[in-house]
């Protein structure tokens, strides 16, 4: 006796575990992937195109572009983007936006100096007056957008506003103030030893090998197909060989004199390690996934029990103390602070993140999406700085990057949603 209802095909059940890309052998991952592009999830892949593009597109004009000393100026350049891009993800992911993220990090490292140069206050109590400024600012604006319902865009336009006042009120107009922590200034200025940076990478392949096996076995237990383990290994063996061509690069000799410069840069582990701890707060915890719920859809994630306003607070209170994290590398390196710091910066924040993958409508992006989108604009700048061309050029090719960007995740949405 026949059924009213249809029998899948076994052919478009196979399809079915392609296009959701969670089982199958290596082929059928290759396939799913493709499927997602086609289909207009593309992630980073733009991104890392251009970065590609950029770098062969650079040495090709300038034979300094990919010495040494410079791909390690480079990594220092862009440690404040892509910290201030990171921050911004958290409440991108909400459809949400903090216009005052740079000038948050301004007015905490502005009243961290202060209160130690002026004041004698012991610098590890200052810096951690600095983050406190920090968690108040996102507190403030998590209750302005959560509870009162003023939009973000309009609550931190005013903050960006008046925290500009509120440095120069600190600093004092037209004030500057010396950074005199040996500590904070070898964030930015200092090198791992040699041994240090290959002992950074057996770290950081040990963490990814034991993340992605704790995943597999979480899967098993909760009866969810895993992908096929040779990802795992290619993956592995893809962070073990670009990560030993960085290592190897940064401990060769950069020096000009007869000074030997080597190493990585301190600058690297510090940033690499809030991208692994914020990376997993959103893909492994309750939080994370929640904050992708929120941002595919608040009211059907209000209706399934979400507390949309905690999370949305919480969200705007790490993004402002990650950007005063970032304002801290920027004065780390510059090695001093005044009333204009982080004032700038924060529409590249926001480009880098776009740039990256991260949709500005919200429920679409990866922390690693913001890193990669940094390193384009950072790569973008370092390479016209050493073309000697003016600073109008580069902020005319971010902007045409930042709009193609844009353009790539509306065109995707659209594919997506069948338009």
């Amino acid at each position: 006796m026949t059924g009213t209802g249809t029998q899948a095909s076994p052919d478009s059940v196979q399809s079915d575990l392609i296009g959701s890309g969670v089982e199958g052998g290596l082929v059928d991952q290759v396939k799913g992937w493709w499927h997602r592009v086609r289909a207009g999830d593309m992630g980073a892949l733009p991104a890392i195109g251009g970065l590609v593009v950029l770098f062969v597109l650079f040495a090709s004009l300038s034979e300094f572009f990919l010495t040494e000393r410079n791909f390690a100026n480079l990594l220092n350049q862009a440690a404040t983007l892509v910290m201030l891009g990171m921050a911004l993800v958290f409440v991108l992911l909400l459809g949400e936006i903090d216009l005052s993220a740079g000038v948050t990090g301004g007015v905490a490292m502005a009243l961290f100096v202060v209160l130690n140069f002026r004041f004698g206050v012991p610098w590890p109590l200052a810096l951690l007056i600095g983050f406190g400024v920090g968690f108040a600012t996102g507190a403030l604006i998590g209750f302005f957008v959560a509870r009162v319902g003023i939009p973000s865009f309009v609550v931190t336009l005013g903050l960006f506003l008046g925290y500009q006042g509120l440095a120069l009120l600190i600093i004092g107009e037209g004030g500057l103030y010396r950074l005199r922590v040996p500590e904070l200034i070898a964030i930015q200025n200092s090198n791992l030893p040699v041994w240090a940076g290959w002992a950074m990478l057996v770290v950081i392949l040990a963490i990814s090998a034991g993340t992605s096996f704790w995943d597999r076995a979480r899967r098993t237990r909760a009866g969810v197909p895993n992908r096929a383990i040779s990802l795992v290994w290619i993956r592995l063996g893809a962070i073990a060989l670009l990560g030993g061509i960085v290592v190897f690069v940064l401990n060769s000799n950069r020096g000009q004199s007869v000074v030997e410069v080597r190493g990585v840069p301190v600058i690297l582990p510090i940033v690499l390690v809030i991208l692994w701890i914020g990376t997993f707060v959103l893909d492994r915890t309750q939080f994370g996934r929640y904050i992708y719920a929120i941002g595919g859809n608040a009211e059907a994630a209000r209706r399934a029990g979400i507390k949309v306003r905690w999370i949305k607070w919480w969200a705007f209170v790490i993004c402002s103390l990650l950007a005063v994290l970032s304002a801290l590398f920027s004065v780390a390196r510059v090695g001093s602070v005044d009333a204009t710091v982080g004032r700038d910066i924060v529409l590249s924040g926001v480009a880098a993140a776009v740039v990256g993958g991260v949709s500005l409508f919200g429920g679409k992006g990866r922390l690693v999406h913001a890193a990669v989108g940094a390193l384009v604009i950072a790569t973008i700048t370092n390479g016209l700085g050493l073309l000697g061309l003016p600073a109008g050029i580069n902020l005319m090719v971010t902007g045409g990057v930042l709009i193609l960007a844009a353009t790539v995740d509306a065109v995707s949405r659209l594919r997506g949603n069948g338009g």
